[in-house]
Formats: C-alpha cells, structure tokens, sequence
C-alpha cells in the first residue's frame, strides 16, 4: 500500500493505517532523519487514544504511553543503540511479545531479534510537506 502524507492528512492516515495493518502490534518505521517518524507515532497513539504526551525516545530509547482503557504503546527509538547487545540488555523482546503495540524507528538498527510478523512502514520524503508511506505486512 502506497500513501501520500502531509501534515494536514495525518490524522485520517493513522485511522487508514491501523486498519490496514491488521492485527499486526510491531510496527517499524525506516526513513530518513526528519522525514516524520515520531510525528506519524504521535498521530498513531492519538487515534488509539492515548493519555499520555507522546514524545521520542531518542535518549531513554524507550517510551510507554497508555490508552484510555488502560493499554500500554510501547515506542522504540533505536538511533543511538551502539549494538544488538543494549536492545537484549533492555529486554526489548518481552516487549514484542507482550502483545501490545510497539512502534519501532530505526528498526534496522535491532534486525537480529525482531519479531517475524510486523507491520513496515517506509517513509520517502517527496517534498519539504509530502511524505511517501510505503506499508507492508
């Protein structure tokens, strides 16, 4: 599935997206820096109805939200990961297999030990306002 993003359509795209992704929970997010990553995130938690400020992890490399109804998100910034070692060390399997939602940015970074089933989303930078949503399951 092919998706043009921009500010003013994300709201509508994280509803066409949890819809299309299924039952999928581990989504990763591969795209450059700055193209929207942890924006797309934020829309995401909102339309699963969050109660919590959604923000990067880029430093605590973890962050968890939860939903109205309880739930934990689960969002994972593995930029500054140095080695597979610091995501093992962190547990980060347990967190795949809790069956709550995990977004993932810079999934490439933990290729090792992600889960077999999840949701990709690749985000192209079109222009300065369009983004390019590539998603496969």
């Amino acid at each position: 599935m092919l998706l043009k993003s921009s500010y003013e359509t994300l709201e509508s795209i994280a509803y066409r997206l949890l819809s299309h992704a299924g039952d999928h929970k581990i989504w990763l997010l591969e795209g450059p820096m700055g193209s929207g990553k942890t924006t797309l995130i934020k829309a995401l938690c909102r339309a699963l109805q969050t109660i919590h400020t959604v923000n990067s992890p880029t430093f605590s490399i973890i962050n968890e939200y939860e939903t109205i109804d309880h739930t934990p998100i689960y969002h994972f910034d593995c930029y500054r990961l140095n080695h597979i070692d610091d995501a093992i060390a962190l547990d980060f399997e347990s967190y795949f297999s809790s069956g709550c939602y995990c977004f993932i940015e810079w999934p490439s970074k933990i290729k090792a030990i992600l889960p077999l089933h999840y949701f990709l989303i690749t985000i192209e930078i079109e222009t300065p306002t369009t983004r390019n949503l590539i998603c496969t399951r």
